[in-house]
């Protein structure tokens, strides 16, 4: 189902080619992300990929921005805990232009000085931004007090001083230290050719030299689970309760899936019924799974009014204890595999998000997971490992991050 071949330099190249569609997507794939970095360089995996985008040692900013726009193409990038991807969205028969103006990027950019000054307003500006969403900031919060002060709890944009700190010598230094072909994956979804895909990977990413030493690890910490609170000048109260969960490709996911759906993963969730559409007591309330490498977590969160936010906690923990004691019923179990089934098949109906997928588990976790292999894993999912894992996590030491407003109605 998949075509894979590693280049000389230790790059891998993995397609799922889809004849049935006329485009292609390509992600460049790194081990560069937040968690690697030290407290000083907090924030420039993410501030390394903005400057990627601004220009290289033959095309400037727009000549880039230009490229794929005059082929109707896509061209992103993000920057996550654990990696960096840089990615491109073409009709089939620009491929190579893809796959150049990529490599190009990720290995001849200029790193000018002008654009470096300039850049950090837009990153500063970036900070500025997410500092203003309340939900973003509970969402930074609950993982500081899960994780305690440790890489994988920092922003990934980093404090507003590293960024007004950074300057080309460092970015170029962390560039040669965690750009390296080696720690890298190459992914490709769409129509293509594979021995023509082969061809163009070698020419164009071929001369990607490889780093010395080993590719990035992280070892997790033990910590031990905190509340925490921020006052800003805002009108709600931001609350999440986070648990310990699994690591990403464990056997657990899927039955944490599928209890994370009943209790606050869809509209037909326990805490969204009760609390929205019974109570009206929040607009947004939801929980969410996040997975890492090392370690994972099961996040609640609500956002509520001063006067609800007791209520509202009450009405969390209420549930929360209903599902340890009771656990989930047989129907809730059939309904909700069926539910997340169809979810993950409709999320994989284009080349963007089977490209997300397969290079994104290539290089955290080295293999490949068919579209049938995960369904059939689904489906192997005994009830009563549901709920075992459920209350293993449900019952297991929480962390709590508030967000609320300033002044005494705030406390």
């Amino acid at each position: 189902m998949y075509d894979q071949v590693k280049l000389k330099n230790g790059l891998t190249l993995i397609g799922e080619r889809l004849p049935h569609f006329r485009s292609v997507s390509i992600g460049v794939w790194i081990a560069a992300g937040s968690q690697y970095e030290t407290r000083e360089e907090n924030g420039l995996s993410h501030f390394l990929e903005h400057m990627l985008f601004k220009g290289t040692e033959k095309r400037t900013a727009r000549d880039i921005a230009e490229a794929m726009d005059e082929v109707g193409g896509q061209l992103n990038a993000f920057t996550a805990k654990e990696c960096t991807c840089f990615y491109a969205k073409v009709i089939d028969e620009h491929t190579e232009l893809a796959m150049d103006v990529l490599s190009d990027m990720v290995l001849h950019s200029a790193f000018d000085e002008t654009e470096l000054n300039k850049e950090k307003g837009v990153v500063l500006e970036e900070i500025a931004m997410s500092e203003d969403e309340p939900e973003d900031v509970c969402g930074e919060l609950i993982m500081s007090a899960q994780y305690g002060d440790q890489p994988l709890a920092w922003p990934i944009l980093g404090p507003a001083e590293n960024v007004r700190s950074f300057t080309r010598e460092r970015l170029l230094a962390y560039r040669d230290k965690m750009y390296r072909p080696e720690c890298s994956v190459l992914a490709v979804s769409g129509n293509y050719d594979w021995d023509r895909l082969v061809e163009l990977a070698d020419r164009y990413f071929g001369p990607w030299e490889t780093g010395r030493g080993a590719c990035p690890e992280y070892v997790l910490q033990a910590a031990s689970p905190q509340s925490l609170r921020r006052e800003k000048d805002i009108e709600q109260v931001h609350l999440s309760v986070g648990f310990p969960a699994c690591a990403v490709g464990a056997p657990e996911v899927y039955p944490i899936s599928i209890f994370n759906s009943i209790l606050g993963g869809a509209m037909s969730s326990r805490l969204f019924q009760r609390i929205r559409e019974e109570r009206g007591m929040a607009y947004s309330v939801y929980s969410y799974p996040s997975y890492y490498t090392a370690t994972g977590m099961l996040v609640v969160y609500a956002g509520t009014s001063q006067q609800n936010a007791p209520a509202v906690l009450e009405m969390i923990d209420r549930e929360i204890d209903r599902l340890v004691k009771d656990g989930i019923t047989r129907d809730e179990f059939e309904k909700t595999r069926t539910q997340i089934r169809g979810s993950y098949v409709l999320g994989l109906e284009s080349a963007s998000a089977r490209m997300n997928t397969l290079g994104r588990r290539m290089l955290l976790l080295g293999d490949t997971q068919s579209e049938d292999e995960m369904l059939d894993k689904l489906n192997a999912v005994r009830y009563d490992d549901v709920n075992r894992i459920m209350r293993e996590v449900l019952t297991s030491p929480r962390s709590m991050a508030t967000v609320a407003p300033k002044g005494p109605s705030g406390h």
